[in-house]
Parts: C-alpha cells; sequence; structure tokens
C-alpha cells in the first residue's frame, strides 16, 4: 500500500513537472528570440540555443521609449481605476445575492445567468457607447465597456460569500447594531481576502491586456495603451518591411527586427505582470479554490 501511494505521488509529480514546462518554456523561448539576432532567427527559426545574440530588438523599442511610458502610464491608470470600480459593483451585486432573504433572489440569479449566454452584439454596442454614452476618444472608452460586472465573477464571489461566512457571523454583527454597509465592509470583506485578491488579479489582467476597446472607441495618439501602442509598432514594422521597395533607399536599408520585434514586445508588455503575480500568488490560488471548490 505504501509502495502504491509512493508510485501515485511520484507520476503526479511527473504530471505537474511536465505541466510547469509546457507552460515555462514556451517564455523562456520567447525572452531568448527577443536577444536573439534577426539574421539567425530569419535563418534557424526559434532555439534555446541561438548562434548569434543581439540587443538590436531593445534599442529599437528603447528609441521609442517616450510613447512607451505614456502607453504604461495609461494603462496602469485604466487599470487601476478600471479594477477598483469592477471589483465594487461585483462585490455590490454579489453580497445581496448570498443572502438567503433577498427579495427576488431568484429573479436577480436568473438576470445574472441569463447575461452569460446572450449578449447584444459588437454593432448594437458600439453605436450605444459611440453615440448614446458619446465615450469616444476619451478615457471612458478604456474603462466602461469592460466595467460592466463578468457574471461568472459575481458567482464566484457569491459562492464564497454563501459558503465561507457563516450566517450566524452576520447575525451577531446585526444585533450590535451593524447597518448592512458596516457588516459588508467591516465583517465579510476582512475574511473575503483571498477571494477579493484572486478577482483583483482577474479583472486587472483583462484590462492590461485589453486592447479591443481601443480599437473601437479610441483614434487619439495620447489615450494609447500599451498594449495599443506595441500593436501600432508591429502594424508599421510590417508595413515598412513590405513596402520598403517603394519607399526608396533609406528604408530598403533600415535594419528593422521583424520577428525579434514581437517577442521584445511581448516581453515588454507582461513584465509588470510577472512582477506583481508572485505577491499575489498564494491569495490566488486558495480563493480559485474555494470560489470553485465550495461553490
Amino acid at each position: 500500500m505504501v509502495q502504491h501511494d509512493k508510485l501515485q505521488q511520484t507520476l503526479m509529480h511527473l504530471v505537474m513537472i511536465l505541466l510547469v514546462l509546457c507552460c515555462v518554456l514556451p517564455f523562456m523561448l520567447m525572452v531568448i528570440a527577443s536577444f536573439t539576432e534577426e539574421a539567425t532567427l530569419t535563418r534557424n527559426g526559434y532555439s534555446f540555443f541561438p548562434e548569434v545574440l543581439s540587443l538590436e530588438t531593445y534599442r529599437y523599442i528603447v528609441r521609442s521609449a517616450s510613447t512607451i511610458f505614456r502607453g504604461y502610464f495609461m494603462t496602469i491608470f485604466v487599470t487601476v481605476i478600471g479594477t477598483g470600480c469592477n471589483l465594487l459593483l461585483t462585490i455590490l451585486f454579489a453580497y445581496p445575492l448570498s443572502r438567503r432573504d433577498l427579495p427576488y433572489r431568484g429573479f436577480l440569479s436568473f438576470f445574472l445567468f441569463f447575461t452569460m449566454l446572450f449578449n447584444g452584439g459588437l454593432v448594437p454596442t458600439y453605436m450605444m457607447y459611440a453615440n448614446t454614452f458619446h465615450i469616444k476618444n476619451t478615457i471612458f472608452a478604456l474603462i466602461v465597456p469592460s466595467l460592466m460586472m463578468n457574471a461568472f465573477y459575481v458567482i464566484m464571489m457569491r459562492s464564497f460569500f454563501s459558503s465561507s461566512i457563516p450566517d450566524s457571523l452576520i447575525e451577531a454583527a446585526k444585533l450590535d447594531g451593524a447597518s448592512e454597509i458596516k457588516i459588508l465592509a467591516r465583517v465579510i470583506l476582512p475574511l473575503s481576502k483571498p477571494m477579493v485578491v484572486t478577482l483583483v488579479l482577474m479583472v486587472g489582467l483583462g484590462y492590461w491586456n485589453d486592447w479591443m476597446n481601443g480599437l473601437y472607441y479610441v483614434t487619439e495618439q495620447k489615450l494609447y495603451t500599451i498594449q495599443m501602442i506595441l500593436n501600432n509598432m508591429i502594424n508599421n514594422i510590417e508595413f515598412l518591411t513590405r513596402n520598403a521597395s517603394m519607399l526608396g533607399t533609406a528604408a530598403s536599408n533600415m535594419k528593422i527586427p521583424q520577428v525579434g520585434i514581437r517577442m521584445g514586445i511581448a516581453v515588454i508588455a507582461v513584465l509588470p505582470i510577472l512582477i506583481i503575480y508572485p505577491f499575489l500568488q498564494k491569495y490566488f490560488v486558495k480563493g480559485i479554490v474555494i470560489g470553485g471548490v465550495k461553490g
């Protein structure tokens, strides 16, 4: 029996090691490719042991440093404000749904679930935001379209409140004269730290990686986020490379790291997330387990 348990544990460790390698190795390959000479990438493809290393990709990115820093500032601003507002709306919807004495609780739950199955579509959504709310080419264009609560996040938070917060604790707070707002702020949320941090990470990643809202609603460069700037850099490089012969000798002689720039841009975009994630990992794992298993 002991040998069987050890064999089972060894197999599980091997499976987990393989899964980790499947996640880590592509990222390592991306980083190495960003430091590989363009000609080597074109000739030999991607490799963990490139023949020639080069910093040309990052030199090209540094030339656009002021634009990239502005994009980082805009992305951080949008991520912080959008995540905070999204989390507030999610909690204010999830907490009442977790209370069994809420009037029309079944209807509100159905209304929430219905939004997971159907949406208005791209064209009506664009017309509503652009023509009715007039958010085009404003900072709200990067925040509001993603601000509407994700039903999955609300369900996760509701499940956490229902399964992890004892009703007796809420009743005790009521006997002490606490209002619903005080119960939520001083009793519920301090006990919900793992789930709150989990939602912060998930919603924040959504805002950080979002570029579709900018594509639809933003044309002014001062509002470009880092994702939009990096996407434009790739498009500009592809245009210059494709039309170099038409643009003259100077464009033809330009050494633009077309392949490596994609890898370098990906590294630049993901770097802040890699720095923040280790500090939130323990709460993220705990929140996912509690919200998923107990839900």
